[in-house]
């Protein structure tokens, strides 16, 4: 306590300090048994996390407000701080408050950050949590982005041309940081970001500039990796990748307060590496998550994950976001995948010893923080103890990926043994502080200890019973008081002549003597210090354990790698087998066919229904584009998203949901989908699908896919289709890409008269007198029309409206303007129960039967015909010769 009332306390002088090197940040300060928190800290959690705020007496003349939490929960209090956007720092008490003469030593043990978030309760497991650093060259002209997962060890570096940060905002977006640092310029325009300004981009958070200087970059990641030169980590030629992850590891080491042994040497992320999605074609194609609830089920990655381990799951979501693009790459995991479809029992005995293994990449991440609770040692343990079986598994394989994890591999039996021996499997404590968690006969020091504490009474009477027999009095006993301790007693009527060597006189009383040994002091001590020694001995052995473990961690590590490998090839051999998939070829000639495709989501939710395939042909010459017509819910987006995940699942190594696929390597797989207004920046519908048409635009290239689905439908129809149609020029003539264009503008069809290229399908539907039927089979020709008015009927569209709405399209059908005598004839069929023109009305207008006819059989190829695709050409043909 202070002096006087104008003076803080020692304890409360030392928080304040804390507090300025740490402004804006959530201090737990540890007192005994309890984080607490002082002043705005407090009135801040006590309304976040519920706590009630009350006053502690600090030097002065009111108290400080306060609130606590009791240390041995923390972690709860700690996510839910984390969770409103704070950081988190933890001031520890450093020496024991026993031994302390004056006040406790306390300090900053570590920031906990979004980014560098370790707490297994707020973090999805099969999702990696990173922190991204961004820096920017002086020309303005290009970035280098670092991503660090501090739970899994990963980091790996990008550099990325562009000039605004605005250019570079769908990249970030779609590495989904939890946290962004970066330097002040970069910070200070981020704040412009739409992203940003709508939270689907987290905040950006100033780190000091000097740190992302390159010397001091290159510094700290030499120290890091004990590395003489960049060179060891082949970053020598990406400047600004070193300047963005020595920054990075600068503000990781600062915040963890230790060294982090468990950071894997960067991978330099390049494009030639992997096929480009950027993350509206990520979110469009559902590939992780829906669009509707955010959830892995009903995306392509919910089909695909037949993953066992935490870890797999997280490198087989990494290897959909980011596919391969070297054919050599892909081959090795096809040939892996192919291997253990073919090999059933094999691929089951990987789902068995898969099923043993627990997420070792997170258990290494608490070796390196030395935060292993005893039932984490178990779980390594079990884990440890399956890696023989699995090493067993590898060497029955024969293609050249598992032959290169067999070599990667290194024998940990004697970290499994030494767990196995040292933590016991009965009621072990989840916190190091409880004892009882070492095995018994892993140390003799301990087991003494232990069995002075459990049977101290026993060891008493064994030494009242000797002593009985030396002095030959059996009347002597051993008694305990808290003053003199334990004791010898005997009576003065059986006092010895003589007494044995050793014995000292303690205490003399009226009907006898005390005495003591050297043997009963010892016990004393020992019996009185048992359950101390436990706990001390117990933290010693622990802490010895812990040390054992961070030297394997480079092991550990590796294991891990391997694990996570073979999960994503059984999940994918699995889901091969399950849902019939068929291995791909990829080639390099720029043509993608696909015999009988299927949309794997699609197929997965339809369950006992059967989907109905479609073929697909796709080349840079005579079928460089296809323009698809049909009505709505007949299945056109469904048909394109299903070439553009067959042809990304090509490129994981995965087989495909086909009978036959020939795919070539892609660099890139744009998707312009669907339609929103963007209120918050004040854009149409309109100008979102400008914005993200122009980017395709840009950035497509000639072995690029493009999916296109109804361009030009955010404005006027014949904007839309002046759009569309200068749109497919372009794409066809300019840039070249592959592209496949679903569209309501059946006008378009005509394009494919005008140039070569282009090939019309549509997508096939039987009409009856009731409306129509959809049929799901793509066929070769354009549709005629959208029937959109039939659909609407299906939709469950009140019968008036839908009658109203032939008449008025009959009555438009004949200008395309709102005016004169059309006026009228609007008004004068408003009273009509049914226009006479609407009545007479066919789907194929008598006058163009001879046209109709010759576009049918023209777009047939009667070769490729199937049964049910003739029937319905046949049907309609017969339609229009009869004039119904």
């Amino acid at each position: 306590m202070a002096k006087n009332k104008n003076e803080l306390s020692p304890m409360m002088a030392h928080y304040k300090e804390l507090k300025k090197q740490y402004p804006d940040t959530i201090i737990l300060y540890r007192l005994g048994d309890f984080y607490e928190m002082f002043y705005e800290d407090a009135i801040y959690a006590s309304k976040v996390l519920d706590l009630t705020l009350t006053g502690r007496d600090c030097g002065l003349a009111e108290r400080a407000p306060m609130c606590g939490v009791p240390y041995h929960a923390v972690d709860g209090y700690i996510s839910k701080l984390i969770a409103s956007g704070k950081k988190v720092a933890i001031c520890e008490q450093l020496t024991n408050p026993k031994e302390s003469s004056g006040m406790v030593k306390r300090d900053i043990i570590r920031v906990i950050t979004p980014g560098t978030n370790t707490i297994e309760e707020m973090l999805d497991g099969t999702v990696n949590n990173y922190l991204l650093s961004i820096v920017r060259n002086k020309e303005k002209t290009k970035y280098g982005v670092a991503l660090f997962d501090i739970v899994t060890g990963e980091l790996k570096a990008k550099e990325v041309t562009a000039g605004p940060l605005s250019e570079i905002e769908d990249y970030l977006m779609s590495c989904a940081p939890a946290e962004i640092i970066a330097t002040e310029d970069i910070c200070n325009e981020s704040k412009q970001l739409n992203t940003v300004q709508t939270e689907r981009l987290v905040k950006f958070s100033r780190y000091y500039d000097y740190f992302f200087d390159f010397d001091n970059a290159k510094s700290r990641i030499q120290k890091q990796f004990g590395v003489y030169g960049l060179e060891a980590l082949g970053l020598s030629d990406y400047p600004l990748c070193v300047c963005a992850i020595g920054g990075l590891l600068e503000y990781v080491v600062s915040t963890q307060k230790r060294d982090l042994k468990h950071i894997s040497r960067p991978i330099i992320l390049k494009d030639d590496n992997e096929m480009f999605i950027d993350y509206n074609t990520q979110k469009n194609l559902e590939l992780v998550e829906t669009v509707s609830d955010r959830k892995k089920k009903g995306s392509l990655l919910g089909v695909i994950d037949k993953t066992k381990t935490g870890m797999g799951a997280r490198m087989l979501r990494n290897w959909l976001i980011h596919p391969l693009q070297k054919p050599e790459d892909i081959a090795l995991r096809q040939n892996a995948v192919a291997e253990l479809t073919k090999n059933i029992t094999l691929k089951n005995a990987f789902a068995v010893c898969l099923a043993n293994i627990y997420d070792l990449e997170r258990l290494v991440t608490k070796i390196s923080y030395l935060s292993m609770k005893p039932k984490d040692c178990l779980a390594l343990a079990e884990t440890l103890s399956a890696m023989p079986t699995l090493y067993k598994i590898l060497q029955k394989l024969k293609s050249e990926y598992f032959i290169q994890l067999l070599n990667e591999y290194t024998d940990v039996s004697d970290v499994a043994i030494r767990l196995k021996k040292a933590i016991t499997s009965e009621n072990t404590p989840s916190l190091a502080k409880d004892i009882g968690y070492i095995a018994n006969g892993y140390s003799e020091e301990l087991d003494k200890y232990r069995a002075i504490k459990d049977n101290g009474g026993k060891f008493l009477k064994e030494f009242e019973a000797k002593q009985r027999e030396i002095t030959g009095v059996p009347s002597l006993k051993v008694g305990y008081n808290r003053v003199f301790g334990y004791y010898i007693e005997i009576t003065n009527a059986k006092m010895p002549e003589t007494l044995p060597a050793g014995y000292v006189r303690k205490q003399t009383l009226s009907t006898g003597e005390r005495f003591t040994n050297a043997e009963l002091t010892e016990l004393e001590k020992e019996i009185l210090g048992a359950y101390e020694h436990c706990v001390e001995l117990e933290a010693k052995l622990y802490a010895e354990l812990l040390d054992f473990l961070y030297e394997k961690i480079t092991i550990l590590k590796q294991l891990a790698d391997i694990v996570a490998k073979c999960d994503c090839v059984y999940s994918l051999a699995e889901v091969a087998v399950k849902n019939r998939y068929v291995r791909p070829k990829i080639n390099t000639k720029g043509v993608i066919s696909i015999v009988d495709g299927r949309h794997p989501v699609v197929e997965d939710l339809l369950k006992s229904n059967r989907f109905i395939p479609n073929d697909t042909i796709l080349d840079t010459s005579d079928n460089a584009m296809v323009i698809i017509t049909g009505p709505n819910m007949a299945g056109k987006s469904t048909y394109i998203r299903q070439v553009a995940l067959i042809v990304l699942l090509a490129h994981i190594g995965s087989f495909v949901p086909a009978t036959k696929a020939d795919i070539c390597i892609t660099d890139k797989i744009f998707t312009r989908i669907g339609a929103s207004d963007n209120l918050v920046r004040g854009q149409s519908t309109f100008m979102v699908e400008m914005l993200e048409t122009a980017n395709i635009l840009h950035n497509a290239t000639p072995n690029s896919l493009l999916i296109l689905d109804e361009i030009g439908r955010g404005t006027s129809t014949l904007d839309g289709l002046s759009i569309a149609w200068a749109i497919v020029e372009h794409i066809l003539l300019k840039i070249k890409a592959k592209t496949l264009f679903a569209t309501h503008y059946h006008e378009l069809s005509e394009l494919e008269k005008l140039f070569h290229g282009i090939k019309n399908y549509r997508v096939l539907i039987q009409e009856n007198k009731d409306g129509i039927v959809f049929l799901y089979k793509v066929a070769r020709g354009g549709a005629q029309k959208s029937f959109g008015i039939e659909v609407a009927s299906i939709a469950g569209v009140d019968k008036d409206v839908i009658k109203r709405a032939k008449d008025v399209l009959v009555t438009l059908s004949e200008t395309h303007e709102l005016s004169g005598d059309l006026i009228n004839k609007m008004s004068n069929n408003t009273e009509k129960e049914t226009c006479v023109a609407c009545e007479q009305i066919s789907m194929f207008p008598e006058d163009e039967d001879f046209v109709k006819i010759k576009n049918i059989l023209n777009g047939t190829d009667v070769n490729r015909c199937t049964p049910i695709e003739a029937l319905t050409i046949l049907s309609d043909l017969k339609k229009i010769i009869s004039g119904k």
